[in-house]
């Protein structure tokens, strides 16, 4: 058994870093647009959006690997592996997350319909990237 899965807090534990993460590496990608479209008023919408998006993934990977899984890459070529998985699992689950909130928009046509699409799409997609990134990311690998 490894010094970090010694001390590793209980599953509970993780799952509400993890949410908390969540959070955060969301309230850092929106101050990263806001910033962005303060500094360069006349750059177009994309450039805030990109630029949050990587300070949020950013974010997010350097949190989810040093405080949920506690996780030790030995080589470049291990780390570069980890980051490409964590940002496909990303990509797949922010679909699942807009076909919710675009889905319940679709159907009820209400502003609040959104907002719950959203929050259903968000759960089932960090509650699946957990699972993925604890599996295929962050967990075992033979040697």
């Amino acid at each position: 058994m490894s010094a970090a899965a010694a001390v590793a807090p209980a599953p509970f534990v993780l799952g509400l870093r993890y949410l908390g993460f969540a959070v955060l590496a969301t309230a850092a990608n929106l101050l990263a647009q806001e910033a962005t479209v303060r500094i360069a008023p006349a750059a177009p919408l994309l450039a805030s959006l990109v630029m949050g998006t990587g300070v949020g993934f950013v974010a997010k990977y350097l949190l989810d690997k040093h405080l949920v899984f506690f996780d030790a890459s030995r080589t470049h070529t291990e780390e570069a592996r980890k980051v490409a998985l964590y940002g496909l699992f990303s990509v797949a689950t922010t679909l699942v997350f807009w076909a919710f909130e675009f889905g319940f928009f679709a159907i009820w046509g209400t502003a609040q319909a959104k907002y719950a699409g959203a929050l259903v799409g968000l759960g089932l997609g960090y509650t699946v990237k957990y699972g993925l990134d604890r599996r295929f990311v962050f967990g075992p690998r033979a040697p």
